[in-house]
C-alpha cells in the first residue's frame, strides 16, 4: 500500500474515527501504527478479535480501561538508571491495578470471547509491587510508614521544631524583646526560623542575619537560643532525605525486576483498547465480519461506504469470478466515483480487521496492493496538466502492480482528445488484465464501453439514471451500459427528434451526412422596416427623454417648421430634432392646474435677486452697478 491510496480512499480518516473510541493513549497509539494485511490468516484473526469484542460489549458491562495511561515514558527513565519519584510511582500502580481489573474482566468473559480472553493470560499481576507502592506513597508524598527510620527521623524533625517554636514564642512574648521587633510573628527563611527586627536593633539582638527586607527597615534574625536547634534540624533533614531516597530506590528497583513483564502487559492493554474500539465503531454502523478470500473475487451485498451516514443507497457488486475487469458508465455525478471508494475503502477496512456496513453474504478479497488513480484535482488544473500527472501516475502504478493488485481507474483516459484517450485507455486496461490484476474503471468513452462488450473477460456496468426527472438513483447495474444522460437530458428539454436520431447514428457507426445545401432554397428578401410614427404634439412643461443622453428634460418650446423642439436640460436650453426625444410625461400631468411654467425656467440666481431687489438690498443693487458698468466696458 501507498499514502497516495489511503489519502484518496479515505482511509487515514476512518481510522481517526475509530480511534476516537480508544481510551488510553497506548490503544491510540495501536491504531496510529496499525496497517492493512494480506496475509488471510492475520486478517481472520483481527476480524475474529472485532466480532467477540462486540459480544462482550452485547452483555451490557464496561471493560475497566479507566485509569490505564501510558508509562512507556516511566520504564524508559527506569532503563536509563532514573530513580522514579513519587507521581510515577503513583501511575504504575494505577497501571497495575488495571492491568488486574482487566484480566479478572477478560477471563470472566471466556465463554462468549475465548480467542481474546486468552490473551489475558499472558498479562501478569504485580499485586504486591501495586500494594506496596499504595502502602508507601500516599498523595504523591512518600508516607512516614514507609520505613521505621523515616517515621523515626520524621518524628525526631518534629520534636526538634516543635522546641524552637517553643523558644521563639518565648523570645516574641518576653517583654525586654518587645521595642526590637518589627512585627511579633515567626518567619521562616531558606529553611531557618528568624524573627523579623528593627533594623535600628540589630545589633541589640542576640543570633544570626539570615535576611534583610527590601527596603531595609528589618532584618530577619534566627536568634542564639534556637541555632543550635536549627543545626540539628538541617541534619535531621539531610537524613530523611537519604531515607525517602532509599524507598524510592527500592520501589523503582522492584519495578525494574520486572520491565519485560509490565512491557507485555502494556501491549496487551493497547491491544484490547483498540480491538474494543473497532467494537464500538462495529456497533455504531451495525457492522459484519464478511467472508474472506485471497484470489480477487470481490462480491459486495447491500454495502455502504464507511463514512458515509443517512441514507446511503447500498452498493452490490461483483468481480474477479467470471471476469477479472470492470467498465462503469453512466451519467456526471450519478456515484460512479462513489463506488470506486467503496470497494477500495471496504477491502481496506477488511484487510485492517474493520467490520463493514453489509449483507452476510459479502465476501472480500486480500491484495498484497491497491492502487488508485482519482482526479480530485481536475478543477484546479489545465487539461494538458491534468492528463500528464493521471499518465505519471499509471505509469508508476504499471511498475508496481502484480496479480495480487486492485486497480481502480476514474475517468480513465480523460483530459486529452477524445479518440486518443479512448485508445489509450483501452491499451491501459488490457495491460492490467494481462497482468493479472482486478481491475474497475469508470468512463464516458463509448469506445470504451464497446470494447468491453467484445472481450470475454471484460463487464460493462451502469450507474442508474431516472430518464422521466433526469437524477442519478446511485444504484450500480452489471451487464449494463450506461445510457447517454446527454440525449436523455436534449429530448427532455425538447430538442427535435430529428437531430437526437442522427446523433444515434452518429454514435453507432461514424457516417456523417456531408452532402452541401442549395444556398438559393434558403435565400430569403431583406425585410422591410416599418416605419413608427413620431410623437409632434410637444408642449411647454413635458417631461422628455432625450435619449441620446439617455437622461430626461423639460419641454421649454414646442415643433418648429424644422421638428425641432426646445428643452430645458441641466439650467441650459437645447435644440434637438423630435425624432430624439421621446414622451415621458405630459406637462398637464406633472403640475397643478394654473401653475406658473415660466418658473421652471428661470435661473435661480435671477430668482434670488429679485427677490433681494423686493426687499431693498444694497448687496443686490452694487451688483447690478457692476454688471452695468461691465456691460458698457
Amino acid at each position: 500500500m501507498n499514502e497516495i491510496t489511503y489519502e484518496k480512499l479515505q482511509y487515514n480518516e476512518l481510522k481517526q474515527i475509530i480511534r476516537s473510541y480508544c481510551i488510553s493513549g497506548l490503544g491510540k497509539q495501536l491504531m496510529d501504527k496499525l496497517k492493512p494485511s494480506s496475509n488471510i490468516n492475520i486478517v481472520k484473526e483481527r476480524l475474529n478479535e472485532t466480532t467477540e469484542a462486540v459480544a462482550v460489549l452485547n452483555t451490557n458491562s464496561r471493560v475497566p480501561f479507566l485509569g490505564v495511561s501510558s508509562i512507556e515514558h516511566i520504564l524508559q527513565n527506569l532503563e536509563k538508571g532514573i530513580i522514579l519519584q513519587p507521581d510515577d510511582l503513583v501511575n504504575v500502580s494505577d497501571f497495575l491495578r488495571g492491568c488486574r481489573k482487566i484480566k479478572k474482566y477478560m477471563l470472566d468473559k471466556e465463554f462468549i470471547a475465548p480467542v481474546i480472553a486468552s490473551y489475558a493470560n499472558s498479562m501478569t499481576i504485580f499485586q504486591s509491587i501495586e500494594e506496596e507502592i499504595d502502602f508507601s506513597i500516599k498523595g504523591n508524598r512518600i508516607d512516614s510508614a514507609a520505613s521505621k527510620e523515616l517515621k523515626r527521623i520524621r518524628n525526631n524533625i518534629q520534636a526538634v521544631e516543635s522546641k524552637m517554636e517553643e523558644r521563639l514564642n518565648r523570645f516574641l512574648k518576653s517583654s525586654a524583646n518587645k521595642k526590637y521587633i518589627q512585627e511579633a510573628f515567626i518567619s521562616k527563611k531558606d529553611d531557618r526560623y528568624t524573627i523579623p527586627i528593627k533594623a535600628a536593633y540589630k545589633h541589640h539582638v542576640d543570633g544570626a542575619i539570615v535576611d534583610t527586607s527590601s527596603k531595609g527597615s528589618t532584618v530577619f534574625i534566627e536568634p542564639a537560643a534556637v541555632s543550635k536547634l536549627n543545626n540539628e534540624l538541617a541534619v535531621q533533614k539531610a537524613e530523611e532525605q537519604m531515607e525517602e531516597y532509599q524507598i524510592l530506590a527500592t520501589l523503582s528497583g522492584m519495578i525494574l525486576e520486572n520491565i519485560y513483564e509490565l512491557k507485555i502487559n502494556m501491549e496487551l492493554i493497547g491491544q484490547y483498547d483498540m480491538v474494543f474500539a473497532k467494537a464500538k465503531f462495529s456497533k455504531q454502523i451495525d457492522g459484519i465480519e464478511p467472508k474472506l478470500n485471497d484470489y480477487g473475487y470481490i462480491k459486495l451485498v447491500d454495502c455502504k461506504h464507511p463514512l458515509l451516514t443517512g441514507d446511503a443507497v447500498p452498493l452490490n457488486f461483483e468481480i474477479g469470478e467470471d471476469f477479472r475487469s470492470l467498465i462503469i458508465t453512466g451519467p456526471n455525478a450519478g456515484g460512479k466515483t462513489v463506488v470506486l471508494k467503496t470497494i477500495g475503502l471496504l477491502t481496506l477496512s477488511v484487510m485492517s480487521g474493520f467490520h463493514i456496513t453489509a449483507n452476510k453474504e459479502t465476501e472480500i478479497s486480500l491484495f498484497e496492493s491497491i492502487f488508485v488513480d482519482i482526479g480530485d484535482n481536475q478543477s484546479i488544473e489545465n487539461a494538458l496538466s491534468t492528463f500528464s500527472s493521471h499518465m505519471q501516475n499509471i505509469a508508476g502504478i504499471m511498475q508496481r502492480a502484480n496479480n495480487r493488485s486492485l486497480v481502480l481507474f476514474d475517468e480513465i483516459g480523460s483530459g486529452t482528445e477524445p479518440n486518443e484517450g479512448a485508445a489509450l485507455a483501452i491499451s491501459i486496461l488490457e495491460e492490467f488484465y494481462h497482468m493479472g490484476c482486478i481491475t474497475v474503471a469508470t468512463t464516458h468513452y463509448g469506445e470504451i464501453k464497446r470494447f468491453s462488450e467484445r472481450h470475454s473477460d471484460f463487464m460493462n456496468a451502469a450507474m442508474q439514471f431516472n430518464s422521466e426527472t433526469l437524477e442519478p438513483l446511485y444504484k450500480l447495474i452489471l451487464g449494463k451500459s450506461g445510457e447517454s444522460n446527454a440525449l436523455w437530458i436534449s429530448q427532455k428539454m425538447n430538442m427535435r427528434e430529428q437531430v437526437l436520431q442522427r446523433a444515434k447514428d452518429y454514435m453507432n457507426n461514424k457516417e456523417y451526412d456531408l452532402q452541401r445545401i442549395d444556398k438559393n432554397k434558403i435565400r430569403k428578401p431583406k425585410p422591410v422596416k416599418q416605419k413608427s410614427e413620431v410623437f409632434t404634439g410637444y408642449e411647454k412643461g413635458d417631461r422628455v427623454k432625450l435619449l441620446e443622453y439617455d437622461d430626461f428634460g423639460i419641454i421649454y418650446k414646442g415643433i418648429d417648421s424644422q421638428n425641432n423642439v426646445a428643452v430645458f436640460y441641466k439650467n441650459k436650453l437645447i435644440t434637438t430634432n423630435v425624432k430624439r426625444v421621446a414622451l415621458d410625461i405630459k406637462g398637464k400631468n406633472l403640475y397643478p392646474e394654473g401653475y406658473n411654467l415660466d418658473a421652471l425656467f428661470e435661473e435661480y440666481s435671477s430668482r434670488k435677486m429679485q427677490h433681494d431687489l423686493e426687499r431693498g438690498s444694497k448687496k443686490a443693487l452694487r451688483n447690478i452697478e457692476k454688471q452695468i458698468r461691465k456691460g458698457k466696458n
